[in-house]
């Protein structure tokens, strides 16, 4: 089976056994209830999910990221400010799953301990992604740190999300815009410490080693500054 064939076939399982999942979560058996409604074979269904239902979540989680990216590349967010862009692409994010209880689902999966580790992944990526659409070319620890904050400021978010039943989810926006305040006092925090002659000193070594820190390949290696004031 081709690769494009591969993706198309995930697609179709994914969109027939999402009514399945909110029972049986991301599970073997929502994914031959999938099967059965496609009338296909679970042997066919495994060349598009080699791993099974959890191939179905990550599609899904992949999915949302896409649907965010189109939103964020359809908005002109060049005008706003740092923590501006964030929270309009967090809600982005959020704004564009189409089925909450898949969600939950998902996070019990990928709270299982041989599941933790792929889950943080997608979360990082999610984020990494934010931070490309909105402009970030950090390099080095600043690279990292940034996407590491967002990836704490989302996940929180995303948890007081499935539990809200407040109108329009006003109470996460509200939740969010508190995560977002508590990264930019600490960031003003952190410059009250680099301004501070004593602090520097006491600081040469640990920032020196952080330095030394380099980003993935392909990141640009300008040492920009990594804190969530700039507005780029």
């Amino acid at each position: 089976m081709a690769v494009q064939e591969n993706e198309d076939m995930q697609a179709q399982l994914l969109a027939a056994a999402l009514p399945h999942v909110a029972f049986d979560g991301w599970s073997e058996t929502s994914l031959k209830a999938a099967c059965q409604d496609l009338s296909i074979t679970r042997q066919m269904a495994a060349l598009a999910c080699p791993r099974g239902a959890i191939d179905l979540a990550i599609r899904f989680h992949h999915d949302g990221d896409e649907a965010m990216q189109v939103v964020l590349q359809k908005t002109d967010i060049n005008a706003m400010k740092i923590r501006e862009k964030i929270t309009f692409s967090v809600r982005a994010r959020l704004d564009a799953i189409r089925d909450k209880e898949a969600v939950r689902r998902g996070a019990t999966l990928m709270a299982l301990p041989q599941h933790a580790a792929e889950g943080a992944g997608l979360v990082w990526g999610t984020c990494d992604r934010i931070w490309a659409a909105i402009g970030d070319s950090s390099a080095d620890v600043n690279w990292y740190t940034k996407r590491l904050t967002l990836s704490s400021v989302y996940s929180a978010t995303v948890l007081y999300w499935l539990g809200d039943n407040s109108p329009n989810h006003q109470d996460t926006w509200t939740f969010l815009d508190r995560r977002i305040e508590n990264v930019m006092q600490f960031e003003k925090f952190k410059a009250q410490v680099n301004a501070n002659p004593l602090a520097k000193q006491l600081l040469a070594g640990p920032n020196w080693l952080l330095s030394k820190i380099k980003a993935p390949s392909g990141v640009p290696t300008v040492d920009l500054p990594g804190n969530w004031s700039r507005r780029s």
